[in-house]
């Protein structure tokens, strides 16, 4: 009961802290988009309602797009996500992103190997336009662990309020495990950049996992009454760099089972 008091005071305390960067973003102007990957039962949701749940929603919003209408597999393969990036005083959040072309597709065979090697080679590039534009971009990347997100799967099927939650994909996510690690060995190495670089979040914690990404964002954006930055000092054991992470994944990869997810 106590951590869980101290889970909910520590997690109301940085809600109003997002608040606080919320009234700066709007009053300066700012755009910002976050994006939220990572593998199906990360804790990429549960993050985001924490963020979003006290936000005022006429300038924070979540945009998670269904699978491509057939108009839009005709476009330019980034064109109806930058119909949602933000406009002056706005903050975005993307409950997966055009990233779905680096993991998901690949792997499920909805994209030609022709198509992922071109959007590893433009993504960096659309990417690097975004921020010389002004946007401010986070990347995170919800790191959780074969045997959790077995669990997790194992909860969406008995509880009825998760089983919306459950896929097709879902299913096959655990057989291909070792697909979606190459993919993302991949995906980082391509997209890692020093103007937009990956933040992951180890996430077999849920609770630790929100904590530690919301400080990260405050620590990232200068707002008017922050608190200290010892309050917004994450745990470096759950918040990793996109280039740490793939030192550990090279130093690994001919050992599958060590790799993290």
């Amino acid at each position: 009961m106590g951590e869980f008091m101290k889970y909910n005071e520590e997690i109301e305390s940085l809600q109003v802290e997002l608040l606080k960067m919320q009234t700066h973003v709007k009053n300066k102007g700012l755009r910002i988009a976050l994006i939220f990957e990572g593998r199906d039962a990360a804790g990429k949701g549960g993050t985001l309602k924490r963020i979003t749940e006290h936000l005022n929603p006429r300038g924070a919003r979540v945009v998670a797009l269904e699978k491509p209408s057939d108009r839009e597999k005709t476009q330019w393969y980034f064109q109806r996500y930058v119909a949602h990036l933000p406009a002056a005083g706005e903050i975005v959040l993307f409950d997966r992103s055009w990233y779905n072309r680096a993991m998901v597709e690949p792997v499920m065979g909805y994209c030609t190997d022709e198509q992922h090697k071109r959007f590893l080679k433009y993504a960096p590039q659309f990417e690097q336009l975004l921020v010389k534009s002004g946007i401010k971009l986070f990347k995170f990347y919800f790191s959780v662990s074969k045997k959790e997100q077995g669990n997790r799967f194992k909860s969406r099927e008995t509880d009825p309020l998760k089983q919306y939650k459950l896929s097709p994909v879902d299913k096959q996510a655990q057989e291909l495990w070792d697909q979606y690690s190459i993919r993302k060995f991949e995906m980082l190495n391509s997209t890692n950049r020093t103007l937009t670089p990956w933040t992951i979040i180890r996430s077999d914690d849920k609770k630790k996992a929100r904590i530690n990404c919301i400080k990260n964002i405050l620590s990232n954006v200068d707002y008017d009454r922050k608190i200290s930055k010892k309050h917004l000092e994450f745990d470096s054991e759950i918040v990793i760099s996109g280039i740490d992470e793939i030192k550990i994944m090279e130093d690994n990869l001919l050992n599958p089972e060590l790799l993290p997810g």
